[in-house]
């Protein structure tokens, strides 16, 4: 493998050793792996035709000399999903998940831990040290164990205790620090100095960004097998890359990866990239915002998603904000409330659990399309950095199971027995939701979203006819109306519920693309409760609409 380690603040040029953790001429800790591109850009397209899917495919672009095949766990090549049902909602048909969950640990952690224990297991290094918030000290426990490395996980006390078992189960020492992510990776690296081990330096450690680059070589190939190839035969690459971020290290990487496949020919363009923070802790966000170069750290991170809590970023954001400049992306911030609802949307829209620091990425992408930022017609990857862990009571709230008796036999026969614990299944009635809308796949969306945010019972019919008939003979609480369709206009079918007593209470929600003159505002004005645009259904006076109507 040719490959040296240049300085990004000399310039200086040197060979790799794991151990060697600064320049040697200036004394930065800011390095990166360069590679012969102009040979690899001709030779590596015909080798990866017969290659196996995995992240070692592109072994000759990965700071290892002799990877070991034998430390894989089947890590990378993770599926790329297109989001047919959020991409309908939103109205922005591209949008793709690249599943991270897929991961040998179920994060996308398990790529950095990879590529940095074979190259410590390559050198000789039988311990190391690493601070964490949960997903990175599992990956490093995994791989460690497999390679007979010593890992000592330094992790805040806030992380959840499966994720502190599961890191233990791999035979890692857990050492809890009741105090920031910051301190604790402070704590970490005095530990690692005084007994002089290898110490995990997150976006700083050369092996960590090489292996997120690879998030970018595989969405390159995925994206050209599912949208095709561009016009001059190169491999595709999306509009926009978002992901969620604490330290910055993933979209460091990344935005390497598409940089490097640019050097080498293979594509046109690199995305725009929407690095998300929580905004209890976006000292990124916040500096940007501001238009400053360094970042004002967050001295008092405010955020439950203890995963993305780093206060100060250090030179993180310097490198970040270039590329988003460079790539005219931005930074956004969302709070928790909207991470944990966008965690709720992915899973019953898609059927995704995903862990909250995902949920942010997901609800800056909602943000980012509201805003009009991202456009419908652009193409975005969202990374889903991981899986959930058991879900705690604060992201299901209360009321998410339900609890039933089966009477004894004694108490009541078989048959009574079970027509009694089948009344506590459902004891209320959920509100019930009519949708009168010609379109299939409008109601189906309409659907989707409902049922993404609570319980309802919820009936549809194909025309004006049909749905007043459904109206008048189930009374429901809420309509959900279309104005044009066959047979029965939307206008019709409100003057004929007003005119009924049965029906004339009936709130009436019109969903329409149709720009209303003023005629027709002026035949639906008073008779109904709400006019929305379709499209704009994610909107949240759309939901609150709902809401509000329901109650």
């Amino acid at each position: 493998m040719s490959f040296i380690i240049k300085c990004l603040d000399c310039g200086h040029n040197a060979p790799y050793f794991p151990t060697s953790t600064t320049c040697p001429k200036c004394g930065s800790q800011w390095r990166e792996a360069e590679y012969d591109y102009e040979l690899l850009g001709k030779t590596l397209p015909e080798k990866l035709k017969a290659r196996q899917q995995d992240l070692w495919r592109y072994r000759e672009l990965l700071p290892v000399r002799n990877p070991n095949i034998s430390l894989s766990l089947g890590e990378g090549f993770s599926p790329l999903i297109r989001a047919v049902n959020l991409g309908m909602m939103l109205g922005c048909p591209n949008i793709f998940i690249k599943d991270e969950r897929q991961g040998p640990t179920a994060s996308f952690k398990d790529r950095q831990a990879s590529v940095t224990i074979a190259a410590l297991k390559e050198a000789g290094i039988t311990e190391m040290v690493a601070a964490s918030t949960g997903n990175v000290a599992i990956s490093y426990s995994a791989y460690a164990s497999r390679a007979g490395m010593k890992l000592w996980a330094f992790v805040t006390s806030l992380v959840p205790a499966v994720k502190m078992r599961e890191i233990a189960l791999y035979g890692s020492q857990v050492i809890k620090i009741t105090g920031s992510y910051d301190q604790c990776k402070q704590v970490a690296a005095e530990f690692a100095r005084q007994r002089k081990l290898y110490l995990d330096m997150g976006a700083r450690t050369i092996t960590s960004i090489e292996a997120m680059k690879t998030i970018a070589f595989e969405i390159a190939e995925q994206l050209t097998i599912a949208l095709g190839p561009e016009e001059n035969s190169q491999m595709r690459t999306p509009d926009w890359y978002v992901q969620a971020i604490s330290g910055g290290m993933g979209p460091l990487g990344v935005h390497k990866g598409f940089r490097e496949m640019q050097q080498m020919g293979w594509i046109n363009k690199i995305p725009a990239f929407a690095p998300i923070q929580a905004e209890g802790c976006a000292p990124m966000v916040n500096s940007w915002k501001k238009g400053l170069e360094k970042a004002e750290p967050v001295t008092n991170p405010k955020t439950r998603i203890e995963t993305l809590a780093t206060g100060d970023p250090g030179r993180a954001y310097e490198f970040l904000k270039h590329h988003v400049d460079s790539t005219n992306g931005v930074f956004e911030s969302v709070t928790d409330e909207e991470a944990i609802r966008a965690m709720h949307v992915l899973a019953k829209m898609e059927g995704i659990s995903a862990e909250p620091a995902a949920g942010a990425a997901f609800a800056g992408l909602f943000k980012l399309i509201r805003a009009g930022v991202i456009k419908p017609s652009d193409t975005v990857v969202v990374n889903c950095t991981g899986h959930t862990m058991p879900a705690e009571q604060g992201i299901l709230g209360e009321n998410w199971a339900r609890d039933v008796k089966f009477p004894t036999i004694a108490q009541a026969p078989q048959e009574e027995g079970l027509l009694s614990a089948l009344t506590q299944v459902a004891p209320e009635r959920f509100p019930k939701i009519v949708i009168v809308e010609d379109t299939l796949e409008a109601r189906r969306l309409i659907r989707r979203i409902l049922q993404s945010q609570g319980n309802f019972t919820i009936l549809e019919a194909e025309n004006g006819r049909e749905g007043l008939d459904l109206i008048q003979r189930e009374l429901p609480d809420l309509v959900i109306l279309d104005l044009m369709m066959p047979e029965m206009d939307g206008f019709s079918v409100i003057e004929a519920l007003r005119s009924n007593p049965e029906t004339a209470t009936i709130p009436v929600i019109v969903a329409t693309a149709k720009e209303l003159t003023p005629d027709e505002k002026n035949r639906l004005s008073g008779h109904i409760q709400a006019l929305l645009q379709k499209g704009d259904f994610l909107n949240d006076e759309f939901l609150d609409e709902v809401k509000s109507l329901l109650k």
